[in-house]
């Protein structure tokens, strides 16, 4: 009897175990399919907006016509001509407009003559209102197609992107691009204000000056004058340099002949013991040698100054032996 009541119980149980999982797979199948149909009910929505609002703006351009699809189009070739000229020139970093900017670029390229290459590129700059600052030509008459040329070219930035084009495409074959941009917009700023700051402080000293009573009082204020002045003087000439700078961008640009072997800089090696044991001994030599060089030029003066010594000691003895001896005194 016990055992048909345990086997009830156990089959009990085992109904409601079996009822409780049912009910939450019943459950989770109903949430399922709530949150599907509200999912194809948003989709749906959205959907319509999307199509609502792609057909106001295909009426917008159809109203338009023509030219909103050329303005389209031209900027599209915009975009990618802009992509073609970043992936040619390199990297460059794009700063905020109004900012002070020193651009410079190092370009190389190999031309089939290198002498009309470089004036070509002094022609393309001098017609962008650019100089040539500085040029330097290696030519072997016996071997004229390893002929190179060093020509560093001043930009105006305006003008910059377009004329490192120009050199980089016209002149020959390029072999190497490299810019750099450095903001110098705080700089400028902080010079801009200490020649703000001096003038307005030689303005006072000048006011002050008129108004000195005495001849010490007016020197004094005088030589701050002068003081301030000077360093005026100092100020202005960082700025009309940081303006050059920033007005005109440096191009240093080399060509090389048809045979010429680009110029290879090995990278700088980190220091070692047996480089420093090196640089320490040629600092020994050379102080080794200045102190001999100056001990041979004092050694002229040093002989003369040990004979008139020497000479003033006989004089001096000389005299004292050639002195009368006084007489002692008598004893009382």
């Amino acid at each position: 009897m016990l055992n048909t009541r345990s086997l009830t119980r156990r089959t009990r149980t085992a109904r409601t175990r079996y009822g409780a999982i049912v009910g939450l797979m019943v459950g989770s199948a109903l949430l399922g399919g709530g949150m599907f149909l509200a999912g194809c009910s948003a989709g749906a929505t959205s959907s319509t907006a999307s199509s609502s609002g792609t057909t106001g703006r295909s009426a917008q351009s159809g109203s338009a016509g023509v030219p909103a699809a050329g303005t389209a189009a031209g900027n599209a070739t915009a975009g990618s001509g802009a992509a073609k000229q970043q992936g040619s020139a390199g990297t460059t970093v794009r700063l905020a407009p109004g900012s002070d900017i020193i651009y410079t670029a190092e370009l190389t390229v190999r031309a089939q003559r290198v002498s009309s290459a470089a004036a070509k590129a002094a022609q393309i700059t001098e017609g962008v209102g650019g100089y040539v600052s500085n040029e330097t030509t290696s030519a072997d008459p016996d071997h004229p197609s390893e002929a190179t040329a060093s020509v560093q070219l001043k930009i105006p930035v305006a003008s910059y992107p377009a004329t490192l084009g120009q050199l980089a495409t016209r002149l020959g074959a390029q072999l190497s691009l490299q810019q750099q941009a450095q903001d110098v917009t705080e700089q400028v700023a902080d010079v801009n204000s200490q020649v703000t700051s001096y003038e307005a402080a030689i303005a006072q000293l000048r006011a002050l000056l008129s108004h000195a009573g005495s001849v010490s009082d007016l020197l004094s204020v005088q030589n701050q004058i002068n003081a301030e002045e000077s360093n005026l003087e100092s100020i202005q000439a960082q700025q009309r340099a940081l303006s050059h700078e920033t007005t005109f961008a440096t191009v240093t640009l080399t060509i090389l002949g048809p045979k010429a072997k680009p110029v290879v800089h090995p990278p700088k090696a980190p220091p070692s013991l047996a480089g420093g044991f090196g640089a320490g001994w040629r600092a020994l030599r050379i102080t080794v040698s200045w102190t001999l060089a100056f001990l041979g030029a004092l050694a002229p003066f040093a002989v003369i100054g040990v004979l008139a010594g020497y000479v003033i000691y006989r004089g001096r003895r000389w005299v004292i032996r050639r002195r009368p001896a006084q007489p002692t005194a008598r004893e009382s």
